[in-house]
């Protein structure tokens, strides 16, 4: 990875910029009615950007949730990671490894105990994401997606969680979480 990479909060300047970044890395799929419904929510999001040679690379948002906790009608603070999109001529680069890393460490210092993700599991785990048995996504999926359903614990001590995820409204529909 180059050090010329820059990360950062996003901006609501930088929308046109992120828009071209999911459409590149994802020309098969319509992931920008859900970017932009988390980014009208930023009390409720982490949105990164990671910039390289001052051209917006990739992005990334994470999404506060809730999880049954230890104690019943306890819900513990947790995370959703996703989208992320690496625009195509930044990718196997790094680039996407570093912006992922530097959201756990903000969501870790924010006391986030968890983060989830529906997600490629052998990218992730190099991530230290793990197949997640304990809490269940908001809509059943698919059974080949099964390990994609994955979890990282970011704060020691926690108590297992277990249940359902407690999501937002914008990740409030099932067509996200089945083909």
């Amino acid at each position: 990875m180059t050090d010329a990479v820059e990360i950062r909060e996003s901006l609501p300047g930088d929308l046109a910029a992120i828009e071209e970044v999911y459409r590149e890395a994802f020309p098969e799929e319509d992931l920008l009615p859900l970017v932009r419904d988390l980014l009208r929510e930023p009390q409720a999001t982490l949105s990164l950007v990671a910039s390289l040679a001052s051209s917006l690379a990739a992005h990334i948002v994470f999404t506060d949730c809730e999880a049954p906790g230890e104690r019943p009608g306890h819900l513990e603070k947790v995370a959703l990671l996703g989208p992320l999109a690496v625009a195509p001529s930044a990718q196997r680069q790094g680039i996407g490894g570093a912006i992922l890393r530097e959201g756990l460490k903000r969501l870790e210092r924010a006391g986030i105990a968890q983060v989830f993700v529906l997600g490629d599991p052998a990218y992730y785990r190099r991530f230290g994401f793990m197949p997640e048995r304990g809490v269940a996504p908001p809509y059943p999926l698919p059974a080949q997606w099964k390990e994609a359903w994955q979890s990282k614990r970011l704060l020691d001590g926690t108590a297992p969680l277990g249940g359902e995820l407690s999501v937002p409204r914008p990740w409030r529909r099932p067509a996200l979480w089945a083909p």
